[in-house]
């Protein structure tokens, strides 16, 4: 297994790992696709993934997390979170990134700063230390945020599957958790991005392969 305490620069030079995230309802399904088009064509390595989740253990953690009926405490459900990310990283993202492997993550922790953070209120200061003891100053090279109108997003939410237990929350939860990801990208604008997905798919399309084109050159 690999040991997430490995530096940075131990990683291969050209391996990049990038995030996908936003607010439910955002369209992401949609957008990954994308961008497993724009790797496909370029027959560049890649591996997707996904938070909660990745790992057996990941998995586990991530029904226990979504369902409905599950009762945990908030300290305890970002715990949680961290416990599936931590084993992601050791066993998913830092052994693709050393071998070369690009990563694509559907979601990492700024979503628990969006969702635990601000939805729920969880103190910034308390998921930035357990940030840095999982993640060992390890942070994602582009950040995709995709971003809709908070009525968007609940008319896209309603209209799906049976909702899982934080798709059930109220409209006020999502309100904090959409503004909680636009002051991160805000205040980290050279990694995070903001993608408005309430567009034709063309245009949010074309905005996110901008991104990876521009992340690519930048290698």
């Amino acid at each position: 297994m690999a040991n997430i305490f490995i530096p940075l620069e131990k990683h291969m030079a050209n391996a990049r790992f990038i995030t996908l995230d936003g607010i439910d309802g955002s369209g992401k399904t949609t957008q990954l696709e994308v961008i497993k088009q724009w790797f496909a064509t370029r027959n560049l390595p890649v591996l997707f993934t996904r938070e909660p989740g990745g790992t057996p253990l990941g998995e586990s953690l991530r029904k226990l997390l979504l369902a409905p009926d599950t009762e945990v405490s908030l300290r305890s459900e970002t715990l949680m979170m961290f416990a599936a990310r931590c084993q992601h990283l050791e066993q998913v993202i830092l052994p693709a990134l050393q071998s070369g492997t690009h990563v694509v993550s559907d979601r990492f922790t700024d979503a628990t700063f969006a969702y635990q953070g601000g939805g729920r209120g969880l103190p910034e200061k308390d998921i930035s230390v357990l940030e840095q003891w999982v993640q060992q100053g390890l942070q994602p090279d582009l950040t995709l945020i995709l971003d809709v109108p908070l009525e968007v997003s609940c008319e896209r939410i309603s209209g799906s599957r049976i909702k899982d237990r934080f798709e059930q929350e109220d409209t006020p939860f999502f309100r904090r958790v959409r503004n909680a990801y636009l002051q991160r990208a805000a205040s980290r604008p050279e990694r995070c991005k903001v993608v408005n997905s309430n567009r034709d798919k063309a245009l949010v399309k074309a905005d996110i392969e901008a991104h990876l084109n521009r992340l690519f050159q930048a290698a």
